[in-house]
């Protein structure tokens, strides 16, 4: 039986990372405010899916035990013991980064260190703003129970009162969903900010809202709820209107969490477990503030010398500048890294295909779409323009389920042809396909990506793109879209592509497979994998077995890492590293070494349980050798790290990767400048051609 770090323990190490970030002087200030909330976002996200499916497991007791390789109530006790120490190292990094804001003076100002000017002013500002939305509530045990909206602030009081001589508790609510969390107070002085949050303005002005009571303390509270939408997935009724439905009652979903200040006394905190039937699963102690995740909208004031130098997208000249884009794939295979690289020729892709006389078909899959999207008006151009659009929507896309139901409404009142998610089964390849009728013959380009079509994240995500006129590629592209247009199974096997459900998993399995056998034979046998979450049980075997054979494993995984690399005589060949910096690492990456003739794949798919078995995911390969040279170049930059690349390794410590080199390597910075350098060479060599 081979050793393995349970997933949730492991995703809790990747927020680390993200803590770490936060916590790293070197990173400029506003950006460390940034991954405060980065950090809070995910952690909210995890205990609304992971944890609520966890304690919905302890509920279910011994029989959900059975069918599972670990126990509930140990897995739930470690999580809750790790968050709570890492917030409480949350608590001290934020109080740090408050120190740091006012040397440049910004200050955030507790209530008792107003001046007379900024109390007036934040009185005048709840009276005026703020009171209608309070909501407040005296408690009496179980007879008043409040409901407590999912993810709101509100304040927990411990009052006296004098009439009945009796404390009493209430709640109050902090109206941050109606109202700015940072208010800005007047200073009266150049060039220095005082803020307040707005749970601090609802402290001070308590007493205008219980009247004849004494006020001892208050205590934030904030309780998250359960976000699974358990739908049933027999293959029966409107699955649409399921996932409608599911969504109203997500708001109302039974408790994931109750944060609360750990300065809270324990008799008052039992009071409130007593009166919203909770248990010490759901309670988790925080510091003074929650919702951390609004620090992603704390103001900058414009000093932009806090944040990262900004780095411009550079262009893709041969496809932006193209009169015909299609010309330009046909002659060749394109590749596009975002964020390094702009989104401009994606976007331009389903533009000129939308204009373009000749274009007949466009396809296209929605997983993930930005709210405002010129990709989605384009689709609706083309069909103005007469051209045949389908879209597939995965409406099971968690957190997007709603957007995507509006997004499909949307384009089908335009004309497009929307289909809809598969009961059971996710459909997250990226995937669009353009066919254009070329001397009288159909000719069809693709554009597979790693990275969803949102114009949004492609600012933010790392992700590589191809844009290809492969006949075997484009042909296999467009029977993945026959497939879910019309749920009949391909005539013709795949090949050259991997597709979940398919063939994807037998592909990975023969590759390292081969690996296994190069090594055992005597030849040189090497893996690079680069991933966001490695966690399928059967992989990370197959990864063990090719260790132990010889074979050279180099792993570069963003999240979830559910191997341990290291282990004498199990992973001796196993190395591992994470990188968590100003982008997202989102692009998977495969490259087999093949005894020298090496294959170069991207895919939409991790190697989790999820993504091998219960999903559509799309394995690309590079057949290019000068793209392919250039993902191999970016690989090994990344491999280089020794600035933003943590080691994952037996013991988990998230320790930054070292070198004894003078050369500081900060991948994602010198992938920017590597793939600048390649431009510029382009732009000079063409400049010489035309002279």
């Amino acid at each position: 039986m081979y050793p393995y770090i349970h997933r949730d323990i492991s995703w809790l190490d990747f927020n680390y990372r993200v803590l770490q970030e936060a916590k790293d002087p070197n990173v400029p200030l506003f950006e460390r405010v940034k991954f405060l909330a980065i950090y809070s976002s995910n952690l909210d996200e995890f205990f609304r899916v992971r944890v609520a499916n966890h304690r919905s497991m302890v509920r279910l007791g011994q029989s959900a035990s059975k069918e599972l390789s670990y126990e509930p109530s140990e897995i739930l006790d470690r999580i809750l013991k790790i968050v709570s120490e890492q917030q409480e190292e949350f608590s001290i990094i934020f109080n740090k980064i408050v120190k740091e804001l006012s040397k440049h003076n910004i200050n955030i100002i507790r209530r008792k260190k107003l001046t007379k000017e900024q109390t007036e002013y934040i009185e005048n500002y709840f009276r005026e703003e703020m009171l209608p939305y309070a909501q407040p509530v005296v408690l009496d045990g179980k007879k008043i129970k409040p409901f407590l909206n999912n993810g709101a602030l509100y304040l927990a009081l411990n009052m006296f009162d004098a009439e009945t001589q009796e404390v009493v508790y209430a709640i109050v609510k902090v109206p941050s969903d109606h109202l700015p969390r940072f208010i800005k107070l007047p200073t009266g002085k150049e060039n220095v900010y005082d803020i307040i949050l707005l749970g601090d303005i609802v402290r001070h002005n308590i007493r205008l809202i219980f009247p004849g009571y004494e006020i001892k303390d208050s205590f934030s509270i904030k309780l998250t709820r359960d976000a699974e939408l358990y739908i049933d997935d027999e293959y029966s009724g409107d699955l649409i209107e399921k996932i409608k439905k599911s969504l109203i009652k997500r708001s109302i979903g039974p408790a994931s969490r109750l944060v609360y200040d750990r300065t809270m006394p324990k008799e008052m905190l039992n009071y409130f477990m007593n009166v919203f039937d909770l248990t010490s699963y759901d309670l988790l102690p925080e510091g003074r503030y929650h919702n951390n995740s609004d620090f992603f909208k704390f103001p900058d004031f414009g000093m932009t010398h806090l944040k990262d130098p900004i780095l411009p997208p550079l262009p893709n000249p041969d496809l932006e500048s193209a009169d015909n884009i299609f010309d330009v794939i046909k002659a060749g295979d394109q590749v596009i890294h975002v964020p390094y690289q702009s989104y401009e020729s994606v976007v331009k892709f389903f533009e000129d295909a939308a204009s373009d006389i000749d274009v007949t078909h466009i396809k296209i899959i929605q997983y993930r779409v930005a709210k405002v999207s010129r990709i989605m008006n384009a689709l609706k151009k083309a069909v103005v323009n007469g051209k045949q659009v389908s879209a597939f929507i995965e409406v099971k896309a968690r957190f997007d389920e709603e957007a995507n139901l509006k997004w499909g409404e949307d384009l089908e009142a335009a004309g497009v042809n929307v289909f809809y998610s598969f009961p059971g089964l996710k459909v997250h390849s990226k995937v669009a396909i353009v066919r254009r009728i070329e001397n009288g013959k159909a000719k069809c380009y693709a554009y597979l990506s790693t990275g969803n079509f949102h114009e949004g994240t492609a600012k933010l995500y790392s992700d590589i793109g191809l844009f290809t006129a492969h006949n075997e590629i484009t042909s296999e592209a467009t029977r993945i879209f026959s497939y879910l247009e019309t749920r009949t199974l391909p005539a013709k096997p795949f090949v050259h592509l991997g597709v979940g459900q398919f063939n994807l998993k037998e592909k990975f399995i023969n590759m390292v497979r081969r690996e296994i056998d190069n090594a055992k034979n005597g030849k040189p046998a090497m893996m690079t994998l680069k991933m966001n979450s490695l966690q399928d049980q059967e992989m990370i075997d197959l990864l063990y077995e090719a260790s132990q054979a010889g074979v050279q494993v180099r792993l570069i995984v963003r999240g979830v890492c559910s191997i341990l690399p290291g282990l004498k005589n199990v992973s001796d060949n196993i190395t591992a590293i994470s990188i968590v910096d100003r982008y997202l690492e989102h692009a998977r990456i495969y490259w087999f070494h093949n005894d020298g003739q090496d294959e170069v794949y991207f895919s939409s798919a991790d190697w989790m349980e999820r993504n091998l078995h219960h999903r559509i995911e799309t394995l690309v390969p590079l057949y290019d050798e000068g793209i392919k040279s250039i993902v191999m170049t970016i690989l090994n930059i990344q491999l280089t790290d020794n600035i933003k690349a943590r080691k994952i390794s037996v013991n988990n410590t998230n320790e930054y990767v070292r070198t004894t080199s003078d050369l500081a390597v900060r991948s994602q910075i010198e992938t920017y400048y590597f793939l600048k350098r390649r431009i510029e060479h382009r732009n000079l060599a063409k400049l010489k051609e035309q002279q």
